[in-house]
């Protein structure tokens, strides 16, 4: 019980870091990416707080060096996913009641631990296991993760704070419950940060969650597990269970106390989510939520009033940063044919100072694409195009020979719905159209219409008229827009994150919207001197 009304710290943005030559954070790092390129680590489940090795083991490499292994990986099986469900269902009762100052003061904790202790240790785990360069290893693993746990706790609090109105004798209260049940999240390999916030935003409202990690992204994900069970968080509260997604489908998401569904992913496989929830519908104990973002087809459109400087180094920075691996990356674009050869020019002057490689090397701009898998998916769409005539690749190339690196790559199409107009590729590869100029709300309603997505989107004009235009025609495009800057770079706490149509449900996550999805609300009202009557005044003849 709290014998007063605590206010959590003040929520703010953590500062990143420069790792300029000669900084003590860049020397810092270079000895844990060294250090952790050393060693091999054995990475159990973690269920009820017992770490647990299992006799299936996957192996993690290093995108960027493909033959270098980084870890072993335990995979949960049948058994074990049962356990978590156990552990996570056991763990319920003492950890929503917990007083929120409690709970809020574990995840406070994870956020400076993340950014002091080990701000050097989650950056090289993310650096070697998902091949991010330095610079977007730290505004990921540290800097956004940070965020999501302090303004979750300030987001939370907010909530808490809204109470009903109260009439005369009578006492409103609302209290803010957890779900009846349990929580999955299932995280992606591209971003720490989504990895952290999945299965904590629902624990930091009370609820317990089985969490099954990427096994691309699986190196830093227990890294940041081992630092919630040091910062205090209770066994029980986050169960660790890389596993395989067939397996949770098959023996987690029917269960009848499976409470809510917290994703980020493929559209494909939400969709998926949802028929097995809609099949089991009438054997569940509550209705579950479901909270997804997923697939994106973003893009920049834009107007010949565009500062073409500011347009060719958002194609740049939005279409190759992190090979692409971004729900938000740009991937397409719609140039308009009187300022195509000038933007054309200086993307390409950009792009010709671009190094890539092993992102130990800092001096590189992008590392390889996470996998096999994705290398051959983003190598077809590159070698259909050029053998389209429906296309041509401007530019671009791959090479798989040491790690799975796809130069930047840039293919005009010639009708605005050649596949790589309209299809998630997921990675660093960005098909242009180039529109008439006199043909501007036409090519604004392909844009709109031609993609079943609505993630993120970016416009660039100079003519106040024309972006009010562009905004209100985009208005249903994407859940972030952009108005001449890149469609990717979200800051928490200042663009809440999300997209609808088949980009995801649009809660946006590190904002209270999402959090109000993790809670059960329940309103009690006390009446302080009851009503002995029964009949009412209109009921009397005089």
């Amino acid at each position: 019980m709290s014998n007063g009304i605590f206010s959590v710290p003040k929520d703010y943005n953590e500062p990143i870091h420069s790792y300029l030559p000669g900084s003590a954070e860049r020397d810092s790092l270079k000895a844990e990416l060294d250090r952790q390129s050393a060693e091999i680590v054995d990475i159990p489940l973690v269920i009820g707080g017992r770490e647990i090795f299992t006799d299936s083991v996957k192996d993690v490499v290093m995108p960027h060096d493909h033959r270098h292994v980084i870890a072993r990986c335990s995979i949960a099986g049948e058994a074990e996913l049962k356990a978590a469900i156990d552990a996570a269902l056991e763990a319920k009762g003492k950890w929503q009641a917990m007083p929120f100052e409690h709970r809020a003061a574990i995840f406070l904790k994870i956020a400076d631990l993340l950014t002091t202790k080990y701000r050097a240790a989650i950056n090289a785990a993310t650096m070697l296991g998902q091949s991010k360069t330095v610079f977007q290893a730290e505004i990921d693993s540290a800097c956004e993760l940070a965020d999501f746990f302090r303004f979750n706790v300030a987001n939370a609090q907010t909530i808490y704070s809204q109470q009903p109105n109260n009439s005369v004798g009578i006492w409103n209260r609302v209290e803010y419950r957890p779900l009846d049940g349990f929580v999955v999240a299932i995280t992606p390999f591209n971003f720490t940060s989504i990895a952290g916030n999945l299965p904590t935003a629902p624990a930091l409202m009370g609820n317990t969650v089985i969490w099954k990690p990427s096994t691309t992204a699986v190196h830093s994900n227990y890294l940041l597990m081992k630092i919630m069970i040091e910062a205090g968080l209770p066994a029980g509260v986050i169960n660790f269970v890389p596993s395989r997604g067939v397996d949770v489908s098959k023996y987690v998401l029917p269960h009848p106390k499976m409470a809510g569904f917290h994703f980020t992913g493929s559209t494909e496989v939400f969709s998926g989510v949802w028929s097995t929830v809609g099949q089991n519908i009438r054997t569940y104990e509550s209705y579950p939520r479901l909270v997804g973002e997923t697939g994106g087809k973003d893009f920049i459109f834009a107007h010949n009033t565009a500062d073409v400087k500011a347009l060719a180094a958002a194609m740049v920075r939005g279409a190759y940063e992190y090979q692409g691996q971004k729900c938000s990356a740009a991937s397409r674009a719609f140039i308009p044919a009187s300022i195509w050869d000038e933007t054309l020019a200086a993307v390409k002057e950009h792009v010709s100072k671009i190094k890539v490689g092993d992102v130990r090397d800092f001096t590189n701009f992008m590392g390889a694409v996470i996998d096999r898998a994705s290398f051959d998916n983003i190598k077809g769409y590159i070698d259909r195009a050029a053998a389209s005539p429906d296309a041509e690749v401007l530019f671009g190339s791959y090479d798989d020979s040491v790690g799975y690196f796809v130069q930047p790559t840039l293919i005009l199409a010639k009708k605005p719905d050649y596949e790589s107009m309209v299809k998630e590729i997921f990675g660093p590869v960005l098909t242009v159209y180039v529109y008439d100029d006199d043909k501007l709300d036409e090519t604004l309603r392909i844009c709109d219409t031609a993609s079943p997505y609505g993630l993120t989107g970016a416009i660039f004009a100079q003519d106040r008229y024309v972006i009010a235009h562009m905004e209100a025609a985009l208005s249903g495009a994407a859940g972030n827009f952009y108005i001449n800057d890149k469609p990717t770079g979200a800051v928490v706490g200042q663009q809440p994150f999300g997209g609808s149509r088949a980009s995801g449900t649009n809660d946006k996550a590190g904002s209270t919207l999402n959090l109000y999805r993790w809670i059960s609300p329940r309103c009690i009202k006390e009446t302080f001197v009851p009503s002995y009557a029964v009949s009412y005044p209109y009921m009397s003849e005089k």
